[in-house]
């Protein structure tokens, strides 16, 4: 809670220090590296947090989004909103959801971008100095020994729902449920005061002015028609929403677009790559990919910089795989591309050899040399991109037109 409300008092000089370091003419993604990164567009980000050791990095990479969208749209000191909020009311979903299908779905600490317009529609959202996340007792948020009991009462009720009597589920497994979400996270809001008004979690909602339906998913894989609907097949889409399937060229395009006209992005990829380094703040896919060394191992939700890896490709431009749909989809088909990470794309960036970079905001807090943020190459993106969620208008209108948008 101390670092939260920090962070939100001195939001306004976070901004300034933020796009005052990577305005610098020569940016580069660690203290001794070579490489030499030029802006060709940058956008407003509230500050980097951590999402502690959990599984939550799509509830804060979605809300920082949209805590861009709200800069966007004219509100330059925003209100950091709740993580845990969202992450309370998505519990809730995904819970009712498992039962509903006899266990058979997903009930996993993960989400995806579009759980977030799921609870603003149906609950609201509250902001983060009203429900912190964190009743039990840490400054840091640690959801492993939640999980365990929750997940014990789903499976535990699956397991009921095969041996019970013909009068079926009784209901109050449902406030059993809120019963441990109030114990872990503190108890759901239903009005609060803040700033001196007084709110529900939707009146408040309401009063962002975000309309939830401007928001798409966008991806782009051959076993889909193109230019179409489709729902892509990740663990954690438990909502079974859809997304629309673009050429690879036209999905880095959008990206393009809607940095060079003030939108960002959220960005959902697979993040277990040899080449993807948050120590180094750099990601990318060399021809020669034995050239990285990699010590240690990845935590199972990818919550922290996880396995050291060094090369000297993370200090000098390497040359690097050109990547095709072809080998995009294998690596989905065979699944060394899993949904993995989500995090947030604000920034356009060209390396000394004019490769594409993307200046990409994490959630593991700000201990590397860019303060939590990374530089994802073009050829990485196309390769591990899983999908990407942004503003219906910062599609080119060409390609909107064809989707139907």
């Amino acid at each position: 809670m101390k670092n939260l409300i920090l962070a939100t008092k001195i939001f306004t000089g976070l901004i300034f220090l933020t796009n005052f370091s990577f305005a610098q003419p020569n940016a580069k993604n660690s203290e001794n590296s070579n490489y030499v990164f030029t802006k060709v567009a940058h956008l407003e980000a509230t500050p980097v947090l951590s999402q502690g050791n959990t599984g939550t990095c799509w509830s804060f990479s979605a809300l920082s989004f949209f805590e861009s969208e709200l800069i966007r749209k004219g509100n330059k000191t925003p209100d950091v909103l709740s993580k845990m909020y969202v992450v309370r009311k998505a519990y809730e979903g995904k819970a009712e959801k498992f039962i509903r299908v006899d266990g058979k779905g997903n009930f996993s600490e993960g989400g995806a971008f579009h759980d977030i317009p799921w609870v603003i529609k149906n609950y609201g959202i509250v902001p983060a100095e009203v429900y912190n996340g964190l009743n039990y007792g840490t400054e840091e948020h640690d959801h492993s020994e939640m999980y365990a009991v929750l997940n014990g009462a789903v499976d535990g009720l699956t397991k009921h729902i095969k041996n019970m009597s013909d009068e079926g589920l009784s209901g109050s497994w449902k406030i059993a449920l809120s019963g441990i979400l109030d114990a872990y996270l503190g108890k759901d809001p239903k009005e609060f005061e803040f700033k001196g008004k007084k709110y529900t979690p939707k009146s408040y909602a309401e009063s962002l002015k975000m309309n939830m339906d401007d928001y798409v998913s966008i991806t782009s894989f051959t076993n889909h028609e193109l230019n179409s609907e489709c729902q892509l097949g990740i663990q954690d889409n438990w909502a079974w929403a859809s997304s629309y399937n673009v050429a690879l060229p036209d999905m880095m395009n959008v990206v393009e677009n809607a940095l060079k006209n003030g939108y960002t992005i959220a960005w959902g990829a697979d993040v277990s790559e040899k080449g993807f380094s948050f120590r180094n703040g750099l990601a990318i896919v060399p021809e020669d990919i034995s050239t990285i060394d990699v010590s240690g191992r990845d935590n199972k939700n990818f919550s922290n910089g996880g396995a050291d890896k060094t090369s000297n490709a993370f200090l000098n431009p390497t040359k690097e795989i050109t990547v095709t749909p072809e080998m995009r989809q294998k690596g989905y088909d065979n699944k060394t591309t899993t949904d993995d990470h989500g995090m947030h794309i604000t920034g356009l960036y060209k390396d000394q050899n004019g490769t594409r970079y993307l200046l990409v905001k994490n959630s593991w807090g700000t201990g590397n040399y860019p303060s939590g943020y990374l530089y994802v190459s073009e050829n990485y993106f196309n390769l591990k991109t899983i999908n990407i969620y942004l503003h219906k208008d910062g599609i080119p209108s060409d390609l909107r037109k064809k989707l139907k948008v």
